[in-house]
């Protein structure tokens, strides 16, 4: 069904403590209908990613309304994260359902920021929205947008943060020229911007964007984090999600955090109505196909063979028109295998989380050493050592990155380099015979001790290919807190999720080391001389890393919807 569109410039739209904010109105001529709301901070105006969509939306018989959220594009008021979307969503949400165009049904739909402005307005209860589709987001804004594991995101919050504050400075004559060149350069610099320190020094931030201090105000989850938290709402959410992810997204926690969550916890009568797509993509996986990084998945990987847009749109038809569609509750993409496969749960059904022990002689340091990774249990051992500097740290490779494609490429590279030096652990299984389906949340159990007060433990997940191509899949890290130094102490890394079958011939591979730079921030507490830190692995510190192997039935091919 195709439409004939009229579309409503520059709407205002009254916010509760008197800020106007305004939108853009696309929706079917003369008739009421199903509404979908898009709130951004991008400029509602750019019909570039989200704007395919939201014609397609409207052509297909909805009213869309395009959203500059508080303090950006045209909207009054000021910018600051996270902290107004859920009032605002709920007053946007008031406004529409009460127009002569809107039948009362009410979703939304958006990913990255445009996600969090979902959740939120999800967090409000606003009874008219029925159903939203958030793409890559994240679920608690400490850990997993800010902070991971104790450590800041340094080049995703630093050049997000820069990003925003160049485009707001460039459109507001009260900020000085020299701010407006400062913010730029920083930006274009982003490698040398990242090795401030203290990491607040940069004055050009605090007239357009105060928020970036004070989130390293706050370094622990406490009440500023708690009450923008998703995950501890998810039992008054009453809405139905579609969760749209990619391996290689920074956000990729969350997005399975708020599905598993909200079918764990939610109302009762929403569980069954969350559903969840996981491609082999970066943060743009939607808009972008091959490569990613410097892997070509083929095209049946890409959004566009899958028709993501579709997908979205059988689900708001579904909840906001009640369409008998019948989908898969959770559809990933397998890499290794590169096939896209359905499953009822995440984790899967079945899943066993084995346990692969790190081995060495004492020498596991670079790809050269004496590092395995084994299914048995070590013997006694010798540990394994590599003196950490904070001023030549391990640098990030690709993986689940955002937001600069420049400086920080997401997505699958060679870790070779990397594991060329000296400061880095290395532990690699013998070819596999039969193929291992790694498909889960992936943990490391590493028993470390430091000279230092406190240590940054990194880890990362890698596929060996038979001609030695380190393919990383999944990467954490851990900041300890304080211990005496040289005391052993266990911990445990969330290295994020994945799916990848191991194929015969090919190698698991671990890396450990001590950073990941400038993916996230160097530890302070290492001081300029760093320190020694050092793996043990035979018991009772038995170092492994956690896998989550899943049986050949936990999955079916996927076939499409009905």
């Amino acid at each position: 069904m195709t439409e004939s569109l009229t579309v409503d410039r520059m709407v205002p739209i009254p916010m509760r403590d008197g800020a106007v904010l305004y939108a853009d109105v696309y929706r079917p001529v003369a008739r009421r209908c199903p509404t979908l709301i898009f709130r951004t901070p991008y400029d509602r105006t750019g019909l570039g990613m989200y704007g395919t969509f939201a014609l397609r939306a409207a052509s297909a018989g909805y009213a869309v309304v395009m959203q500059d959220t508080r303090g950006r594009g045209a909207s009054e008021g000021v910018f600051t994260p996270f902290v107004h979307e859920r009032e605002d969503g709920y007053d946007t949400i008031d406004w529409v359902a009460s127009r002569s165009w809107c039948d009362g049904n009410v979703g939304m739909f958006g990913g990255s920021y445009d996600g969090v402005t979902q959740w939120q307005a999800a967090m409000s209860g606003h009874e008219a929205l029925k159903a939203i589709a958030p793409n890559v987001t994240a679920s608690n804004y400490h850990h997993g947008w800010v902070y991971r594991g104790g450590a800041f995101q340094l080049g995703f919050s630093l050049g997000w943060t820069l990003s925003l504050a160049a485009h707001n400075a460039a459109r507001d004559p009260s900020v000085p020229q020299e701010t407006r060149e400062a913010l730029t350069d920083a930006l274009d610099r982003l490698p040398e911007t990242s090795r401030v320190l203290p990491l607040s020094d940069h004055p050009y931030l605090d007239q357009v964007a105060p928020y970036y201090r004070e989130w390293l105000r706050h370094p622990t989850y406490d009440a500023f984090w708690e009450r923008l938290d998703v995950s501890r709402a998810h039992s008054t959410i009453d809405v139905a999600a579609f969760n749209l992810g990619g391996w290689y997204d920074t956000f990729l926690v969350g997005t399975l955090e708020n599905f598993a969550g909200m079918r764990a916890r939610g109302p009762v009568d929403v569980r069954d109505r969350q559903r969840l797509l996981v491609g082999p993509w970066p943060h743009e996986g939607l808009f972008r196909g091959n490569p990613v990084g410097e892997w070509n998945f083929g095209g049946r990987a890409t959004a566009g063979a899958l028709d993501a847009e579709g997908l979205q749109l059988r689900w708001f038809d579904r909840w906001l028109r009640g369409a008998d569609h019948t989908d898969p509750a959770v559809l990933l993409y397998a890499m290794g295998s590169d096939e896209w496969r359905e499953a009822d749960s995440w984790p899967l059904p079945g899943t066993e989380y084995q346990d692969w022990y790190l081995h060495s002689g004492g020498r596991a340091n670079t790809l050269h050493g004496d590092g395995l990774l084994s299914r048995e249990t070590p013997g006694d051992q010798p540990p394994d050592g590599f003196r950490y500097s904070p001023h030549d740290p391990v640098p990030t490779k690709g993986g689940a990155l955002c937001c600069n494609p420049v400086h920080l490429g997401a997505g699958v590279y060679d870790q070779r380099s990397v594991e060329e030096r000296s400061d880095v652990l290395v532990y690699t299984s013998e070819p596999l015979d039969r193929p291992v389906d790694v498909t889960g949340p992936v943990s490391v159990v590493l028993h470390g001790s430091s000279t230092a007060l406190s240590a940054d433990w990194t880890a990362k997940l890698v596929d060996v290919g038979p001609c030695g191509y380190a393919r990383n899949l999944t990467d954490g890290v851990l900041r300890t807190g304080h211990r005496e130094p040289g005391e052993v102490a266990e911990y445990r890394i969330d290295a994020g999720a994945t799916s990848n079958v191991f194929q015969p011939g090919h190698r698991i591979r671990v890396e450990i080391s001590g950073g990941n730079f400038p993916h996230f921030d160097r530890n302070p507490a290492a001081g300029s001389a760093g320190s020694l830190q050092t793996v043990h692995h035979s018991a009772p510190h038995l170092s492994r890393i956690v896998l989550p192997v899943v049986p050949s039935d936990a999955t079916r091919p996927y076939l499409g919807g009905s």
